[in-house]
């Protein structure tokens, strides 16, 4: 059971037929015609070599095979980390060079680290620190960064930068040195691209082709687009003109690579790799889980995150670079009929034969048209409708995703992220420090408390009812205390607050110290401080404690039996272990 549970490719596996097999291959054969220039692209945005972006994506693939747990989830190169692991290594080394390559292999081995670590001791709940109000904001603003920083190959003019401001600087500088036919294929193969997404289809329909065929076609797009400006290139001799090109590819599967492991480069990507691990693993989950409940299947975050460190690792060792589940592909996956891993295995195959086959033929491919698949690709990430939702819902929400954006198109893609968790976190202990607190009273005819600001209700003036609807905690739990002084302040005739805790889910050390303090100070006031409907696991928390001894008052098992007990007079029976349960008679 265990070994099953670390290695789901034996579950799998057992069931493994025929028609598996051919779905499996006819999807790894639909991802791989899609991959090879995806992976050139994000090698490129990334900075480094294109045949990394291939390399990136076989041993990953075929190591998430084994370790993984969702059917559909393709993993390898994809925009967002590429764009984080150029933000990355751009800090500690020169792009082009053999530190920079390096650099890349270390983020990838330390990211793969981090993940395996994380699902060997089942922390995959720590992701959870990133709220996905923040994360829409930080892949909106990556989107926007990515598609800017590819419009000097679409110009082919030569710029730099790290924020949106640097980047429209330096465009704007080089302007007047615009490669024409640089221009003329880059906004081709953009026009072309955004047309086979939206228009291709619906005219292969017309045309008589079937829906599934129609659909291959549409995905393949890019790949036309690849052949077509490659022959362009390469009959009209462009490459002589100034149009950049890809230029020669290693011929041949991925080396074995070692990252660096001198203290002061791990120092200075520790880091940027636990961002960009939280960033990957965040944005495949999401992906895994959404593909696995259309099949009714079931994902494991704590594999998934085995699955993915597995595959960094693989990546760090064969001459690749940071690697996560992308949602493009992912879905090409899923739509192409994906029934278990093997289809990853299989899409490795096809890039090996790739990288031993193919790559001469890339020579001539420009840069531009690798840009403007990116770009297109980008599009999809950015999305401004986040900021109306949040500000018609939840405005400290709004305020959080628009300053992640502000902040990653301001200051990059590092600080961006940053922002990002330490915002997710703010939000939630802003959130949570000033817990709604209902006064509520008891139903008329029935044994049913509400909220007494929205419903009609019985109260008493000697007996209050404050339920807290959150756990209490360092947060919050002073801000409940000067919330229940403040109600008795101006009530002479109050004589008993009770705490309904059917809301609190855990109480903490300081609560616990607070609660005892409030208990003090009620009793010099000749109140009583009664709980009511706590839960078991806070009940065994809190027997630990001074506090059943030392309380004021009573607990009691319902806010009905307190009623009865307080407001009605009604007996009252010990309960077990100290604890002075009141019941109604």
């Amino acid at each position: 059971m265990t070994l099953t549970r670390y290695l789901p490719i034996l579950d799998w596996g057992r069931r493994y037929d025929r028609e598996a097999f051919a779905s499996d291959a006819v999807a790894a054969l639909i991802v791989t015609i899609m991959l090879i220039p995806q992976s050139l692209a994000y090698a490129m945005l990334a900075g480094l070599p294109p045949e990394a972006g291939i390399y990136a994506s076989i041993a990953p693939i075929l190591l998430y095979a084994v370790f993984g747990t969702s059917r559909a989830l393709a993993v390898g190169p994809v925009a967002v980390v590429s764009l984080l692991t150029a933000a990355a290594v751009g800090q500690v080394a020169e792009a082009g060079t053999a530190g920079y390559a390096v650099a890349a292999l270390t983020l990838a081995f330390l990211s793969g680290a981090f993940l395996l670590a994380l699902g060997l001791f089942r922390l995959g709940f720590i992701a959870n620190f990133l709220s996905h109000p923040v994360i829409a904001g930080f892949i909106t603003a990556s989107g926007i960064l990515i598609a800017a920083s590819q419009l000097k190959h679409i110009l082919g003019i030569p710029a730099s930068g790290d924020t949106l401001f640097e980047m429209a600087y330096e465009l704007g500088r080089g302007l007047d040195r615009v490669n024409l036919p640089t221009l003329v294929i880059g906004v081709t193969a953009t026009a072309f691209l955004f047309w086979v997404r939206r228009g291709l289809k619906p005219l292969l329909r017309r045309a008589g082709l079937g829906p599934k065929a129609a659909d291959y076609a549409t995905k393949a797009g890019p790949v036309a687009a690849v052949v077509a400006t490659t022959l362009a290139v390469w009959a009209l001799g462009l490459d002589s003109a100034g149009v950049g090109i890809v230029g020669t590819v290693p011929q041949g599967l991925p080396p074995l690579t070692l990252p660096g492991f001198s203290p002061d480069l791990i120092s200075q990507l520790l880091l940027p790799a636990i961002l960009i691990s939280v960033i990957g693993f965040v944005e495949s989950i999401s992906v895994a889980q959404t593909l696995a409940a259309k099949r009714r299947q079931r994902i494991d975050p704590d594999q998934e995150l085995i699955g993915l460190g597995a595959a960094n690792l693989g990546a760090a060792f064969t001459g690749g670079y940071p690697v996560t589940g992308g949602f493009a592909r992912s879905v090409v996956n899923y739509d192409a009929g994906a029934a278990t891993p093997a289809a990853g295995a299989f899409t490795a195959a096809g890039l090996m034969v790739a990288a031993l086959a193919l790559t001469p033929l890339v020579h001539y491919l420009p840069n531009a048209t690798l840009a403007a698949t990116i770009i297109v690709a980008v599009t999809s990430l950015v999305d401004f409708s986040i900021l109306s939702r949040t500000w018609t819902y939840a405005r400290a929400d709004f305020l959080a995703v628009a300053a992640t954006i502000l902040l990653t198109l301001a200051l990059g893609v590092e600080a961006g992220v940053s922002a990002g968790v330490l915002l997710s976190i703010a939000l939630h202990l802003y959130k949570t420090s000033k817990p709604h607190v209902a006064e509520v009273g008891r139903i008329a005819g029935t044994e049913h408390f509400r909220n007494i600001l929205r419903h009609e209700v019985e109260t008493d003036p000697s007996v209050v009812f404050l339920r807290p609807d959150e756990s209490l905690y360092f947060v919050n739990a002073r801000f409940l205390e000067d919330m229940v002084l403040a109600r008795i302040a101006d009530a002479p005739a109050l004589r008993h607050v009770v705490l309904v805790c059917s809301a609190v889910n855990d109480v903490d050390f300081s609560a616990l110290e607070s609660l005892e303090a409030l208990n003090a100070r009620l009793r010099e006031a000749g109140i009583g401080l009664h709980l009511a409907e706590v839960k078991g696991p806070v009940m065994d928390r809190l027997q630990g404690s001074h506090l059943p001894g030392d309380l004021n008052g009573r607990v009691f098992l319902t806010q009905n039996a307190a009623w009865s007990c307080l407001v009605e007079g009604g007996a009252v029976n010990e309960g077990r272990g100290g604890w002075r349960i009141a019941r109604a008679s």
